[in-house]
């Protein structure tokens, strides 16, 4: 596990270089704030990191369901009993192990969706705040993907809707360095018309999935361009 502090957020990333899962641990002023679980073995490496900031877990935010970033989820809860679970309304089917779609989501469901024991303590709706953040509609690499924003500091936690690793691109344009996330996306139509909201934010920092966090907007801001010239070139065709 490789640890990056970045002020009050710690990034703790599994599988560095090549293959890179992160998860975002944030000090609020009454305890600590996990953002996603990664895989299920990753998750007693991030429970010793808790135990070692001695301060008390005050909940769990998921960006979507998928294994790599809920699958620590009921081995945390179980030391955690305490921390509430949230997720998007649209995953929290997903995370029950219900992969029934609704009548806007014909695309397939892809990417690993593991069943988790834990029921969410909340389901969360798109303009929520929680713990500082405000909650961002971030569909397209899963039906429910969501963001989490800090408004006053202006750090986006954006889970899959962008990656950096193997170049940053938005969920779904498939990074040959890197392929897993944009191969797991649902919908890439939709996951452009998030990036491009999410971008519009001019967030400062921006954490991701997978890889490094961006500062600023332009590598962002290039993604999307790239994104939408593929998605162009594709209706063209």
């Amino acid at each position: 596990m490789q640890v990056r502090r970045y002020g009050h957020i710690h990034q703790l990333t599994f599988y560095a270089p090549v293959l890179p899962i992160n998860v975002q641990l944030f000090e609020h002023e009454l305890g600590l704030v996990l953002i996603d679980t990664a895989l299920e073995r990753n998750a007693t490496d991030i429970l010793s990191y808790i135990a070692e900031l001695d301060k008390p877990l005050l909940a769990i935010l998921l960006t979507h369901a998928h294994g790599d970033h809920v699958g620590g989820v009921d081995t945390i809860k179980a030391e955690h009993p305490l921390a509430e679970l949230f997720i998007s309304r649209p995953d929290a089917r997903l995370l029950s192990g219900d992969r029934s779609l609704e009548e806007e989501e014909q695309n397939k469901i892809r990417g690993s969706l593991p069943t988790i024991r834990s029921t969410p303590d909340a389901v969360l709706d798109i303009g929520e705040r929680l713990f500082g953040l405000r909650v961002l509609d971030a569909a397209g690499h899963t039906p429910g993907s969501i963001a989490y924003y800090d408004e006053v500091n202006r750090v986006l936690f954006a889970g899959d809707a962008f990656q950096t690793q193997g170049g940053a691109a938005v969920a779904g344009d498939v990074r040959p360095l890197f392929p897993l996330p944009g191969l797991a996306t649902w919908n890439r139509s939709v996951a452009v018309e998030s990036a491009e909201r999410l971008v519009d934010l001019s967030p400062l920092l921006t954490f991701v999935g997978h890889g490094p966090p961006l500062k600023g907007t332009h590598r962002l801001y290039l993604a999307l361009k790239r994104a939408k010239r593929k998605q162009a070139r594709k209706f063209i065709r």
